[in-house]
């Protein structure tokens, strides 16, 4: 069991608190993308991007912390980030594209703007 050390020293407390902060920004700014964007197409963009640079923030930050505080290289989050970057990007790919194809298949909206036809406004209004 590791123990927790008294103080940080500073040339490392430092860039780990800044990658921390980063991190939590960007993941906050992603979390109010998903929130405040009208549909689906948008909502899923801004999450996709900005989540996976937050954990890549925070997965340094913790590499850098404990190889300073274990005073040997910890590769792990090395590892963990590579992951996030690959396949975070791919299953929101994945996703933007399974909505597509249903909308298409549905012929709800139109694939070159992402915009809902006003047809189906109407037919869904009761008009």
């Amino acid at each position: 069991m590791m123990q927790l050390p008294e103080t940080v020293p500073l040339w490392l407390g430092i860039p780990v608190v800044v990658l921390l902060l980063l991190g939590s920004m960007i993941t906050l700014i992603g979390a109010l993308g998903l929130y405040r964007l009208p549909n689906f197409y948008q909502r899923i963009h801004g999450p996709a991007i900005t989540i996976t640079f937050g954990a890549g923030c925070f997965l340094i930050a913790s590499m850098l912390y404990f190889t300073g505080l274990e005073q040997r290289p910890v590769v792990h989050e090395l590892l963990i980030t590579a992951f996030v970057f690959l396949t975070a990007p791919v299953s929101a790919m994945l996703i933007m594209r399974a909505a597509v194809y249903r909308d298409l298949r549905n012929e709800k909206c139109n694939p070159t703007t992402g915009q809902e036809s006003t047809e189906n406004l109407k037919d869904a209004k009761g008009s």
